[in-house]
């Protein structure tokens, strides 16, 4: 009757408890998109229920691990490619756009800000001896930065000042703390209290950064995972992601 009665109420406690898996999801964000990120997960864990863990690292490096089984469960990508191959290959369910991005030149130098600066002028200048890009080959930004260089010419001229981060976030790290003397870095870096510090330039030439998202197939909190993505377009997010610069 005691064994009974303790599998019972063992039966009774696993009914009431909800499961963790359907408690937690674990998200791969792109670099850029970590303070706004940041920023929303309390008000998407306060509204849910939802525990939200995220992961931060360059988009090419969160896609290598999803396709290699990665516990993800929401991809939050700075392009749209990526996604799209991880769909076609039928690992994510259709992908989503969930922000537009920008690339800047940034630099702790204020005086290098003055009015009508022009990008290409100032990394020409005598004051820029290192210029931090992100890896153009795993970091949308990177490569977005990179396109704008080409386009004005500059790509060629200016490599010997070129440094690689790995992801964009790097990027701002770099310039932020001085060790370099100018970066292309995201706008929603530059809106933080960090970023207020510094100068902003814009530059024109480089192409929006189109940011998609793909819910995991494998995840094992799928309809978690898509209260978070529709979480992404809602009113309340959408506030948080115009006040980073995000479209």
């Amino acid at each position: 009757m005691k064994a009974r009665f303790w599998l019972i109420t063992a039966c009774i406690l696993l009914l009431a408890c909800p499961l963790n898996a359907q408690d937690k999801i674990t998200v791969g964000v792109a670099a850029n998109f970590m303070v706004p990120l940041n920023e929303m997960i309390p008000l998407f864990e306060k509204e849910s229920g939802i525990k939200v863990d995220p992961v931060f690292a360059s988009s090419g490096k969160l896609y290598a691990q999803v396709v290699n089984g990665a516990p993800f469960d929401i991809f939050l990508s700075a392009d749209e490619e990526r996604p799209a191959k991880l769909f076609k290959d039928g690992l994510v369910e259709t992908p989503f756009i969930y922000a537009r991005g920008e690339v800047v030149l940034w630099s702790l130098d204020r005086g290098l800000c003055s009015a009508g600066s022009d990008w290409r002028e100032v990394l020409k200048s005598e004051k820029i001896k290192k210029i931090a890009i992100a890896n153009p080959e795993t970091a949308p930004y990177g490569a977005a930065a990179m396109a704008a260089l080409k386009a004005a010419g500059l790509s060629n001229a200016l490599k010997d000042k070129f440094v690689y981060p790995q992801d964009i976030g790097q990027a701002f790290q770099y310039a932020s703390t001085g060790s370099v003397d100018a970066g292309f870095c995201a706008l929603s870096s530059t809106r933080t209290p960090e970023g207020m510090k510094g100068c902003t330039i814009t530059v024109s030439e480089a192409p929006e950064v189109v940011q998609a998202a793909c819910v995991i197939k494998a995840s094992k909190s799928r309809e978690a995972a898509e209260k978070f993505a529709r979480f992404l377009l809602s009113r309340e997010a959408m506030k948080v992601k115009e006040k980073y610069g995000y479209r």
